[in-house]
């Protein structure tokens, strides 16, 4: 406790970092306070109430996703999820499209450029989506939204304003906060949700059910840190040239001690949000269009404790872990960085030889770590089949652990390295904390 202590000391200590951390946390604050604010026209009482009998299953997961704000019928009911949409087709079409591929190659110009690209697009997904969420609350809870045309107008244009405020509101967090603002949103949703289902979950079990409970949520928590933070080590030499007459080492670390670190999951969480945005797209689609034959598609899609559901939902991560990775990690600028600076893999010639054998690696780790994901996302359906109640279960693993563990540990990485900057000791006195971010280059 007394080393606790003296690290929240050390914290508050650094002018920059306080700013920081309260500046985040009154953001963040602002983005709560929004999420109570309910859109004029609506009983928003009302609206919970048939929410809890008749809402859908990939619905309620949407909700916690939003704390609570979608069964609110909030202002900012659509949460930041239509940025992280045009984000992934952005991302994608930065994959095909060479008039993007080469924006992501002209440094921060290129990156501001798309920015303002996924931008427009958050705009044209948001107002969908808006228009889809009046669609959807008038046709499921009549009594308690109002039917006029004015209404639809000025919902769907106060949702798209709320979206395009929090986008604003991560980007500050981002520049001038502490951690991903993006990422800090949506954990900020999650956690708000969970004191509630945990409250119930252990008025509804009995005690030693809810403490079996607890035990298995505590070591789902810890296999999902584990994931998150393992690593494989490439070790890496570089070569001497002669310095004043002497025999010097290129590169800024020793040799026994450098290597380029490859996560098991170099993905992070982007896996999940780009399968549920994926996932939740149909159901949209289908609850607009209000046809009846794709009905079927809509129950199986919309129950998020199917077999068919899960199965797509698993395969999805492992397509776009791959596919995430490779757009985080090239084997090939991390080579042409060994060979600028002198660097080798050991038994291994610099260059494409280099890059291939790091791309081999990348492979063979990128799949067990795909499918342990894949098996975390898709724990809470087996919760559920277990026994456990379907708002505890979402935490029990899957979507809302890796997120908000994920997020922890690239905050608790931020601040971390803000002490050591500043010559404190870190967070961890038996290791530095690792983060999420992918390997770029070599670290020692």
């Amino acid at each position: 406790m007394k080393e606790l202590i003296q690290t929240l000391q050390n914290i508050f200590r650094i002018s920059e970092l306080r700013s920081r951390i309260v500046y985040t946390l009154l953001l963040l604050l602002a983005y709560r306070l929004g999420t109570f604010i309910v859109l004029p026209g609506i009983n928003s009482e009302a609206l919970q109430n048939s929410f809890g009998n008749n809402g859908g299953n990939l619905l309620d997961l949407f909700n916690i996703f939003l704390g609570g704000a979608f069964q609110r019928g909030s202002i900012l009911a659509l949460g930041i999820m239509p940025y992280i949409s045009a984000s992934i087709v952005v991302q994608l079409l930065g994959a095909v499209v060479p008039s993007i591929q080469k924006l992501r190659l002209e440094g921060d110009s290129g990156q501001k450029k798309m920015n303002q690209i996924t931008r427009y697009l958050t705009v044209g997904i948001t107002l969908f989506q808006a228009a889809s969420y009046v669609v959807y609350l008038r046709g499921q809870f009549p009594d308690a939204v109002t039917k006029s045309a004015f209404f639809w107008v000025t919902s769907v244009a106060i949702l798209a304003a709320g979206t395009m405020f929090l986008v604003w509101l991560g980007e500050r967090i981002t520049d001038n906060g502490i951690g991903n603002g993006t990422s800090l949103i949506i954990m900020i949703g999650i956690i708000s949700e969970f004191p509630p289902a945990l409250i119930n979950e252990a008025r509804s079990s009995l005690p030693m059910i809810f403490f079996i409970e607890m035990l298995a949520l505590g070591l789902v928590t810890m296999a999902v840190i584990a994931l998150t933070q393992a690593t494989r080590k490439i070790p890496i030499n570089y070569a001497r040239q002669m310095v004043g007459g002497r025999s010097a080492q290129m590169g800024r670390g020793n040799a026994n001690r450098s290597y380029i670190p490859l996560k098991i999951n170099s993905a992070g969480v982007m896996p999940i949000i780009f399968a549920q945005a994926i996932m939740f797209l149909p159901t949209t689609l289908i609850q607009f269009s209000g046809s009846q034959s794709l009905t079927g598609v809509l129950s199986v899609l919309g129950d998020v404790t199917s077999i068919w559901y899960n199965l797509l939902f698993f395969l999805l991560i492992i397509v776009f872990t791959y596919f995430y990775t490779a757009i985080a990690i090239n084997p090939n600028e991390i080579a042409d960085s060994l060979k600028r600076n002198g660097g080798f893999i050991p038994g291994v010639k610099p260059g494409k030889k280099t890059a291939q054998y790091v791309d081999n690696i990348l492979s063979r780790v990128t799949l067990p770590g795909s499918i342990s994901l894949g098996i975390v996302a898709i724990f809470p359906s087996i919760a559920t089949a277990l026994g456990a109640s379907g708002q505890f279960a979402q935490f029990f693993g899957g979507t809302t652990l890796l997120i908000m563990i994920g997020v922890v540990l690239d905050t608790l990485q931020q601040i971390e390295s803000y002490l050591l900057m500043r010559h404190y000791d870190g967070l961890m006195q038996s290791g530095r904390i690792k983060g999420r971010t992918p390997a770029a280059g070599v670290t020692r």
